[in-house]
Parts: C-alpha cells; sequence; structure tokens
C-alpha cells in the first residue's frame, strides 16, 4: 500500500474547509434545551438593553455639575428628596441642589446625569453631604448601551453558552433555530481488538478504548455518537458494515487499519464508499501520520490510527475541525494557550510535531512539561493536560521558548 502525497497539517485543515459543508438540516430548540448548539441564523436586538438610563452603582443620583469641587474637607450639600425602587418608573425629576438614592440597575430620575457612589456620601436627616466630585454621566449607564436594537446580536454559526442563552432570554426569545446534532458512528478493526469490558484478555488481544475516547470526544462536542463495534481483519465484512453505519450517520471513523501492513485494505473500502473518495491518505504529522480523510456522497469518513494516543491527538485536531464544520460552528475547533517549555525539544523539519505535556503554574507563568513516550502508552495520555506544537518549519524548541498548546479539556 503506498500513501498519497503526504498533505502538511495546513493543507489538511483547508482541505476539510473545501470539502466539507454544513448540514442543512434546521431544528427549533426551547432557550432551555439549546446549550451546547450551535445558531443555524443571525440574531438581531430587538429591544435595547437597558431601554431606560439606570445606575451601575450603589449611591445617589444628582446633577453632576452640583459635586463639582466637592472634597473630604469641604463637601457638597444636596437636599434629599427620596429614593427609587427597583423596578418601579420614576416619576419625579431631580432640581439643581437635590439629590436622590438609586440602588444599582435602579432608573435614574430625569434630570440627573451622574451618580455618586454611596461610600462618598453620608446622609443626615434631610441632607447629602458629597465628599467626591464626578463628571457628567459617571456611573450611568445609557439607554441600548448594553444592547441596541436593530444591531447584531448573535452570529450564525455560534455555540450556545449560558451567556449568550442569557442574552437571547433577555430579548424575550424563548426558542431559537439551531443546526442538526451531526451523527457520529464508529468501528474498530483488528483481529487483536476485543470489547472493553472483557475482564479476562488472552495472549495478544487489545481491550477498545479508542471506542471510549473517541465516543467521549464526539459528544463532548456536541454530537450523537453511535458505536459500531469490532470488525476482525476481513475485508468484505469491513466493507458491509462500514455501508451499513454511513447510512446512519453523518460522519462515519474507523480505527486501525490505517497504517501499511499487508491486511490493510481500509483506504481500499473507505475511497469505495462514495464519491469523490480519499482526499488525505497521509499527514505529516507525528503521531497520526497514516490518517485517511474522504469523502462518500457529501458524507466525511475518517480513518484514524489504530494506536491509543495518535488516535486520540489526529481526532481532537481533525475530528473536531470535521465536525464543527458539519454543525456549522464559526469558532474555533479547539481551545489553544501558550506556555514556557520547561526543556528542550527536537523536531524534524517538514512535519508537525504533538508532544503530550503537562501543565504547571510557577511563578505567575504557565510552563508545559514533555511528556515522553511511544505513541500507543495509555499513561501519557492520562497525564497529559494538552498538546505542545512544534510547527513544520521548526527544527525544535528550546528550554523556555513560548509555545502554544492545545489543550484537552
Amino acid at each position: 500500500m503506498k500513501f498519497f502525497q503526504v498533505k502538511s497539517v495546513e493543507e489538511t485543515f483547508r482541505l476539510i474547509q473545501e470539502k466539507i459543508k454544513p448540514l442543512k438540516t434546521i431544528e427549533t430548540v426551547s432557550l432551555w434545551q439549546s446549550r451546547g448548539r450551535v445558531l443555524a441564523e443571525d440574531i438581531y436586538v430587538k429591544e435595547s438593553v437597558p431601554a431606560f438610563r439606570r445606575s451601575s452603582v450603589d449611591g445617589y443620583a444628582v446633577l453632576a455639575e452640583d459635586t463639582f469641587g466637592a472634597s473630604e474637607s469641604m463637601p457638597a450639600f444636596l437636599n434629599m428628596i427620596g429614593e427609587v425602587k427597583m423596578g418601579e418608573h420614576v416619576q419625579v425629576a431631580l432640581q439643581a441642589g437635590e439629590a436622590m438614592y438609586v440602588p444599582t440597575g435602579g432608573m435614574l430620575p430625569d434630570g440627573a446625569n451622574g451618580v455618586v457612589m454611596i461610600e462618598h456620601c453620608e446622609e443626615t436627616a434631610n441632607l447629602v453631604n458629597v465628599y467626591k466630585q464626578i463628571a457628567p454621566y459617571e456611573n450611568v449607564i445609557q439607554p441600548g448601551e448594553d444592547l441596541s436594537e436593530g444591531n447584531l446580536l448573535l452570529e450564525k454559526g455560534t455555540k450556545l453558552r449560558a451567556q449568550e442563552i442569557g442574552a437571547l432570554a433577555s430579548q424575550g426569545i424563548y426558542e431559537v433555530s439551531v443546526m442538526k446534532k451531526p451523527v457520529v458512528t464508529y468501528i474498530s478493526s483488528g483481529d487483536e481488538i476485543v470489547p472493553f469490558e472483557t475482564q479476562n484478555l488472552k495472549l495478544g488481544e487489545i481491550r477498545d478504548m479508542n471506542a471510549l475516547t473517541i465516543g467521549t470526544l464526539t459528544e463532548e462536542w456536541g454530537c450523537h455518537f453511535l458505536y459500531g463495534g469490532i470488525v476482525k481483519d476481513d475485508e468484505r465484512e469491513l466493507e458491509r458494515r462500514a455501508k451499513e453505519l454511513l447510512e446512519k450517520a453523518d460522519c462515519l471513523v474507523l480505527s486501525g487499519g490505517s497504517s501499511v501492513g499487508t491486511k490493510d485494505y481500509s483506504v481500499d473500502i473507505i475511497h469505495s464508499l462514495g464519491q469523490p473518495g480519499v482526499f488525505v491518505h497521509g499527514i505529516a504529522v507525528k503521531p497520526g501520520k497514516p490518517t485517511i480523510l474522504s469523502m462518500a456522497d457529501e458524507k466525511p469518513v475518517i480513518g484514524l490510527p489504530g494506536h491509543p494516543a495518535s488516535a486520540l491527538i489526529i481526532y481532537k485536531l481533525f475530528g473536531s475541525a470535521i465536525l464543527h464544520r458539519l454543525e456549522g460552528k464559526c469558532n474555533e475547533s479547539f481551545m489553544r494557550t501558550e506556555a514556557f517549555s520547561t526543556k528542550k525539544i527536537a523536531s524534524s523539519p517538514g512535519r508537525t510535531d504533538y508532544v503530550r505535556v503537562r501543565l504547571v503554574q510557577r511563578n505567575q507563568k504557565l510552563y508545559a512539561e514533555p511528556i515522553h513516550g511511544k505513541s500507543g502508552l495509555i499513561s501519557t495520555l492520562v497525564e497529559s493536560d494538552g498538546i505542545l506544537e512544534i510547527p513544520s518549519q521548526k527544527e525544535g524548541i528550546e528550554k523556555d521558548e513560548k509555545v502554544s498548546i492545545i489543550r484537552f479539556l
């Protein structure tokens, strides 16, 4: 089996963007069920927030000009004329030389153009002593300053988190149009693979841990995961199961059988599932070079390496990009951060290396400690907080060099 022309990481991401189109199915869900879903349309502000001038602090609504020159030694004296109640429309207009107590979020009376914080005032009888001057409109939130009617609130492709859902609720929106959750089916292949529940392994057998890691990541990304079981090294059976599961799915993932070997026919099977077929067979990356990406009649098919760490890293990088593309997400597929490497790490130019790391906080800086080990070692995955990316044009990184980290969440 020969590799096609090996693609760079950058080329692979570009091809994913070109080849894979968002799903067309749209669903309507209530705001209560919208967490983690992806908006299928732009949402515009229907009502300005706030709808009235409100205070951003607990204090006294005043005419700012009445406080000019006020200090600890020479306060301004203002007549106290009342108190603003939360949720009530203020009927009284403030005149020069007057003050009115207003809580945080309370409506400002007409005439007021500033709020003095309560800690800078002292109320005695019907007077308010003001010990600090304020500028006009200080501590005041203007109508529409938060959300202005007609402006874009959330764009199509936004993943809905608590804050976005709250913003929708502020507009009286109770249901939204979202993209369908992609359905991902998965097959593990190999004579040595047995169900992960197996208690007594025979010599040479390996539990199917990849099904759990890939399945868990898939569901973390907000997709449906269907486990298709294990297929032994039988070309006809693998082809039959792959076609069967692809019919039920928006994306098919196969783990194992993507390396070069006498029983490796997965690339031929994947290519035969539909047009236009395989567009990536081999990526200039370590670990995970023997990765297959294909399109079968508008459905992506992913052939992952069998080694657990390689499978997880490749799926984290490219699987997330594929599924997020299907779901129409406009934000980045994974979370990046920066850290300083605790060691010098060698790398071969011409390929992108991903090194498992542990993240440690020291002296208010984030450091990445490389966790070395072969790609199939489970322990390196458990000990890792993320992967350190060494770009293909570099020959390694130096100790204390700032590096890019893709975090495992």
